[in-house]
């Protein structure tokens, strides 16, 4: 199989979809791997440590998606991205569908058959293609967040960890998954007063057993929450249904009994967002205020750290490209249930449910796809 990997396109998005390492271990395994120039030199590789694995160098993003039977990347695809693909390709990336009608309508069109990687399951039930990046996500949330809470960025200008005499800023993180844990774990690391909230009594014993007291915990209820926003300095939003549109938890009108310049950093952007004030932005052009309280909603998180992102992303998605390529799209999800799961579209067909009910779109169940 000839796999392909063209360069980001999304605005301050410097990760790559192919690491060196995955590139030869693809070409050891008998493949073809064609990589656009300079694809990797945001996360620092550049096209000489492609030549070096037995990997090809094309010139533009054009002759990458024509040659290629498999395009592997790691954001969605972008419009002009999306009139490339076709019938006969597999497509390999975050999707994030839920929230994004225009991209799902782009892909039933185009053919393509495309497995995202935050739907790709495993056996204890989580999604190991999507975990590394929640859990860069998770240690940036509170580093951003409290960039955010600079008075020169329009936040309270309170310190995280506070200072004797001045006690630390209050944290609320909704969510105790692996994006909420490492954000809770880094927050009170940065000496900041932090309370988790998540609906799992399991989850919250767990939080209390394996981090002894480091941060405190709570049922995640509408009034705590209501009681919680008053007094919080900063909120991570860290909430996932997987696949499905984020629900969303801090009403616009309960940002009026929020403090003035608090921080909002919701880190469930890319499935919609989980603050009804949310909307997505950028590295260049990260924050934004509403009513008083400063909202930082970067939809790409770990690009901003993107050679660790690409190694961590890399490592997780390499045996699962390489079963891909090994057996076709067909085989390797019969013989893999979790990776079906990570199946949303083919042939024109949607195949994931949480997504065509956030988008009012007729689905059909994997297996029917995989027996067509």
């Amino acid at each position: 199989m000839k796999i392909g990997c063209p360069k980001e396109i999304k605005p301050q998005e410097f990760r790559v979809g192919v690491t060196p390492n995955a590139a030869g271990e693809a070409v050891a395994h008998g493949h073809e791997v064609v990589i656009e120039t300079a694809a990797g030199l945001g996360a620092g590789f550049s096209d000489d440590d492609y030549l070096a694995v037995g990997a090809k160098i094309l010139p533009s993003a054009d002759e990458v998606f024509a040659q290629a039977d498999m395009v592997v990347k790691v954001k969605e695809p972008q419009a002009v991205e999306r009139k490339k693909l076709r019938k006969d390709q597999i497509l390999f990336t975050y999707l994030h569908l839920a929230p994004d009608p225009e991209q799902t309508k782009d892909l039933l069109a185009s053919g393509v058959t495309a497995i995202a990687y935050e739907t790709v399951t495993d056996r204890a039930g989580g999604l190991p293609l999507l975990a590394p990046m929640s859990e860069v996500a998770g240690r940036l949330a509170p580093q951003v967040g409290a960039w955010t809470l600079q008075k020169a960025n329009g936040g309270r200008g309170v310190l995280m960890g506070g200072v004797p005499g001045v006690g630390p800023a209050r944290v609320i993180v909704i969510g105790g998954g692996v994006v909420g844990t490492h954000a809770a774990k880094i927050a009170a690391g940065m000496g900041a007063d932090v309370t988790v909230l998540d609906r799992s009594l399991t989850r919250l014993r767990y939080l209390d057993d394996v981090f002894g007291g480091q941060f405190k915990t709570g049922y995640s209820s509408a009034g705590l929450l209501a009681e919680l926003l008053p007094l919080a300095d900063m909120v991570i939003g860290a909430v996932l249904i997987p696949g499905a549109a984020a629900p969303k938890l801090v009403t616009r009108r309960q940002l009026s009994i929020m403090k003035p310049g608090a921080a909002l950093v919701d880190v469930a952007i890319d499935q919609g967002g989980c603050f009804e004030t949310s909307k997505a932005t950028t590295h260049q052009d990260p924050i934004y205020e509403v009513d008083g309280i400063m909202h930082y909603c970067v939809a790409n998180m770990p690009g901003a750290v993107a050679r660790t992102s690409t190694i961590a992303l890399g490592n997780a998605t390499m045996p699962f490209m390489l079963d891909l390529a090994d057996k076709g799209w067909k085989q390797a999800c019969a013989d893999d249930p979790h990776l079906l799961n990570g199946l949303n579209v083919h042939a024109g067909k949607l195949t994931y449910a949480a997504v065509g009910e956030a988008l009012g779109i007729e689905t059909i169940a994997a297996e029917q796809a995989l027996a067509a």
